[in-house]
């Protein structure tokens, strides 16, 4: 955007943290926007700076918005066609800072980035070349397999910084004997602060339906393709005030409404569902 104070005129753009920078007319950077002064228009410019702090406070927003938006994107395995990925994120204005910072994959497992310039590479830097029928989505480590060292090295070589955590995020797995079963006894019995499980709560997880007394006995989680996992809670959240309702116990994790077992949940889903219960007790 340009910022006109009627003699004198700025740029502002946003680098890649979709933090806003102002250059002058010469190009050159400024630590911010400077204050309309005596030689500027003493109506336009004043303005023009407000119309500036007010995008500095919406993109703060935007930008906090949008990093969930594609974490959870990537845990849920959203997928865009190709030709929506290319015009509603690469191209975007604001996105493509973001879109630039992660790896993608394509639905036949093809990992690659976007580079500066808006082109596309692979982990060894080679030109990658995005069929028209494609679909993309934010790349979990599980769909990287092996590539995972090769794209982390890449990355610290162009010191290009994350939105959140992507390449060295932690995988977790279920142990043999939990995979053919639908209650999850790792669990089971731990005593849990109440902030926590509330902070699950701001993600996938959901509170459960008021009972005697205005208590929620459970904290649920919905699964892709059916089902929720559930908590059931010890002696659980008062409605009206969850932050005063104490420590948690948590009486047993189990799988709702499917017959099918841990087995079945799919890799991605599973280790998600495992870091976010990790959470109540790290």
């Amino acid at each position: 955007m340009t910022v006109d104070y009627g003699t004198r005129r700025f740029r502002i753009g946003f680098d890649e943290q979709l933090k806003p920078f102002v250059l002058d007319e010469s190009g050159r950077r400024l630590k911010d926007l400077p204050k309309p002064g005596a030689k500027d228009d003493a109506e336009v410019a004043p303005a023009e700076h407000k119309r500036f702090a007010q995008v500095k406070k919406d993109v703060r927003t935007i930008a906090g918005d949008q990093v969930v938006r594609l974490e959870r994107s990537m845990v849920l395995e959203r997928r865009w066609p190709a030709t929506e990925f290319r015009t509603l994120l690469v191209a975007h204005p604001l996105l493509r800072h973001l879109v630039r910072r992660l790896v993608w994959v394509t639905g036949s497992g093809e990992s690659f980035r976007v580079a500066e310039d808006g082109t596309f590479a692979d982990a060894h830097d080679d030109t990658f070349a995005l069929r028209t029928d494609a679909v993309v989505g934010v790349a979990h480590p599980l769909h990287l397999g092996d590539s995972v060292a090769a794209w982390a090295e890449v990355f610290a070589d162009y010191e290009i910084l994350q939105p959140f955590q992507q390449l060295g995020r932690p995988v977790h797995r279920f142990t043999e004997a939990e995979l053919t079963s639908r209650v999850l006894d790792r669990f089971k019995g731990v005593d849990v602060e109440v902030g926590r499980l509330l902070r699950l709560t701001k993600g996938a997880w959901e509170r459960g339906t008021p009972m005697d007394a205005g208590i929620e006995n459970e904290i649920t989680r919905p699964l892709p393709g059916g089902g929720t996992i559930e908590i059931t809670l010890d002696p659980g959240l008062v409605i009206g005030e969850p932050h005063e309702s104490g420590p948690q116990l948590l009486r047993e994790v189990y799988l709702v409404g499917t017959k099918h077992t841990f087995a079945d949940l799919n890799p991605v889903t599973a280790s998600e569902v495992l870091a976010e219960l990790a959470t109540l007790t790290a």
